[in-house]
């Protein structure tokens, strides 16, 4: 089966496409799906896989814009997995970051499991430091 050729757009993904590659690699239940639009205004940069005019990959980039910068929402369709997508949408973002950075850049992450190799290959590590999170929900407004 021959695979048509697979274009980059610098750009963050539209909340539509979004959603369909976020829920085609199961992470239908990670985003609030009513706030997505101005999560997505909120990115830094962007860019997306399209295939025949359809998004099959995405990844955007969060943070300051200057000196902190963040992965976010780095996928691919699963039908498009294996072609190295992912690597050469990371590698837009962080050519993103090494063209707009005035100086040395932080580039943060938290990976899955199933990307760790993928970040690695990169030259993302771990270091002396540890991943953490925590979910903070809204104060009652009413």
């Amino acid at each position: 089966m021959t695979t048509s050729a697979v274009a980059f757009a610098d750009r963050v993904p539209t909340a539509a496409e979004h959603r369909e590659i976020a829920e085609a690699v199961g992470w239908t239940h990670a985003f609030d799906w009513d706030t997505i639009d101005a999560s997505l205004s909120g990115s830094t940069a962007g860019v997306v896989a399209l295939r025949d005019g359809r998004a099959i990959g995405m990844g955007r980039l969060v943070g300051d814009g200057v000196k902190y910068f963040y992965v976010q929402d780095l996928a691919v369709v699963p039908e498009a997995q294996g072609e190295r997508l992912g690597a050469r949408l990371l590698d837009r973002l962080l050519e993103w970051v090494a063209a707009h950075a005035p100086s040395d850049a932080f580039v943060g992450l938290f990976a899955t499991a199933e990307g760790d190799a993928l970040y690695r290959s990169r030259g993302f590590d771990r270091g002396d430091m540890a991943g953490m999170f925590r979910i903070v929900s809204p104060r009652d407004r009413g």
